[in-house]
């Protein structure tokens, strides 16, 4: 199965950004917000890298340029 790229560069950006600044306040903090920063964190950069976003998909959403 071939995913359809739907982020586009700017999105993968701000998404990669965000995703490493949650993953550093993941290990600043304790108690169970770490987790829930370290999860939406590493799934942001997971998105970020690999272009594809599941809940873009859903929506019908597309950030990407066509060529």
């Amino acid at each position: 199965m071939k995913l359809q790229k739907n982020v586009g560069e700017t999105d993968k950006k701000i998404r990669i950004i965000l995703g490493v600044v949650f993953v550093f306040l993941a290990t600043q903090i304790g108690a169970w917000p770490r987790w829930v920063l370290l999860i939406l964190g590493v799934s942001l950069i997971l998105t970020g890298l690999f272009q594809f976003c599941g809940l873009y998909a859903l929506f019908g959403v597309n950030t990407c340029r066509r060529k």
